[in-house]
């Protein structure tokens, strides 16, 4: 297998199996950071600590009788992700067979979830702010992308969380709040122990791994997150950071104003 050497992309799944393998992330490191992320969500919910940042909707369902071809229709208020799963367990975690690779340690359970979302953010120049008068929830401080190898990229905030604190002038303590996506638990917990991240301080309110990862979202939702949690927190920085496919990592800094 020469993909490494001549830049073949792997799926994504393979790619956490490799960042496992060489950052030496334990299936059973894996299984607990997810544990913690649902718990973390659940806590979240229960709190109510999401409830300025989600806007309610109401679905339509149809359930179809085969047997006399009628349609029952009923509709649904969605207030809360549905994903957290209060029965998840290390157990029930250990129970799950590897789906990437024969003898890995990537299972469905370390794994962000398939899921449906949408997320929104309005970028103003301070221009705006002053021709409208609208009071900003934060101030976007500094962005940064960097570049991974394919095979490894769940790796990429390694490189991009450096560069955008250098950008903003702030040392890795200024930090109050990092939303980490969690592609995979893997890639998640890489990148925390090799830039030595303060675990209390990531996903305080659960990640990917319980609350989901839409695609083209994820970025909106997890800023909304970051912006809401300085203010009721009274915190200053904060920062939202993923992996992206085909090699890249990309950190944003948040100051509450």
């Amino acid at each position: 297998d020469r993909s490494e050497d001549i830049g073949i992309a792997y799926g994504m799944g393979l790619t956490a199996e490799k960042v496992a393998e060489r950052w030496k992330v334990s299936r059973e490191a894996q299984d607990a950071f997810s544990v913690e992320s649902h718990r973390r969500a659940l806590a979240a919910q229960q709190a109510g600590e999401f409830k300025d940042e989600i806007a309610p909707y109401t679905i339509v369902e149809r359930f179809p009788d085969l047997a006399s071809g009628e349609v029952r229709v009923k509709e649904r208020l969605i207030e809360l992700d549905e994903g957290p799963r209060a029965d998840t367990t290390l157990e029930g975690l250990a129970k799950l067979r590897a789906v990437f690779a024969n003898k890995g340690s990537v299972t469905a359970g370390n794994s962000s979830q398939t899921s449906d979302g949408a997320g929104a953010l309005i970028v103003v120049s301070g221009k705006i702010l002053k021709q409208f008068n609208l009071t900003p929830l934060a101030r976007f401080v500094s962005f940064a992308v960097r570049g991974v190898p394919p095979e490894i990229m769940g790796i990429g905030p390694k490189e991009a969380i450096p560069a955008a604190l250098k950008a903003a002038g702030l040392k890795q303590d200024d930090l109050d709040w990092i939303e980490l996506n969690e592609a995979f638990a893997a890639q998640s917990l890489a990148v925390i122990q090799d830039l030595g991240l303060d675990p209390s301080k990531i996903n305080p309110l659960g990640g990917a791994i319980a609350l989901g990862h839409p695609l083209g979202a994820t970025g909106a939702i997890r800023a909304s997150t970051v912006v809401h949690g300085l203010r009721r927190r009274n915190y200053k920085y904060g920062m939202v950071t993923m992996c992206v496919g085909t090699g890249m990592g990309a950190a944003g800094i948040f100051e509450r104003m």
